[in-house]
């Protein structure tokens, strides 16, 4: 008697055995993330745009860089936050194309960021607050954008847009090392 039991015993602790293994072998595909951005990820963006960002990936494909975008939406504002990333032959120059493009003479040196980094103004012409980076780590061009849709927004103020394109262009520049 007292073996059948052990033997009971046994076999439904080998049945929970397998059960908890199945489970955690189905974990990462259940906890997979949608958005594949391999410079940020939706909590940092989150936290750079003051609220519960959505992100989409879109790769790279010929003659277009890889974009990731971030949206943080609600009755108020739409927050974003995008960046752009491309390999180019010639990096500089395509820098510089993508500055004049994107900020013109506007543009200041951002130091410690990448080979080289500036920062510009991008506001829309409705009211919206942003701010942009353009810079290159090696043979990688990247711009960041951050904007708000809310004028005077309380979250994404002028200075606090200034200290959080910086940290983005960090976090940026240093995953593409």
């Amino acid at each position: 008697m007292a073996n059948s039991r052990s033997r009971g015993s046994e076999s439904s602790h080998n049945f929970a055995s397998i059960v908890l293994g199945l489970c955690l072998a189905c974990l990462p595909a259940v906890s997979h993330a949608a958005n594949n951005c391999a410079w940020l990820n939706e909590a940092t963006a989150s936290g750079f745009l003051g609220g519960d960002a959505v992100g989409t990936f879109t790769a790279a494909a010929a003659g277009q860089p890889a974009i990731c975008a971030f949206v943080d939406q609600s009755a108020a504002a739409t927050r974003t936050l995008r960046i752009t990333v491309e390999v180019a032959a010639d990096p500089h120059a395509r820098m510089m194309d993508a500055l004049a493009r994107d900020c013109g003479a506007d543009a200041a040196p951002l130091k410690a960021i990448g080979n080289e980094a500036l920062v510009c103004a991008a506001d829309d012409r409705k009211g919206g607050l942003g701010e942009r980076v353009v810079g290159r780590v090696r043979d990688q061009v990247f711009t960041i954008t951050i904007g708000t849709t809310l004028k005077g927004d309380p979250i994404l103020t002028r200075d606090a847009l200034t200290a959080k394109i910086y940290s983005a262009a960090e976090q940026v520049s240093g995953n593409l090392f």
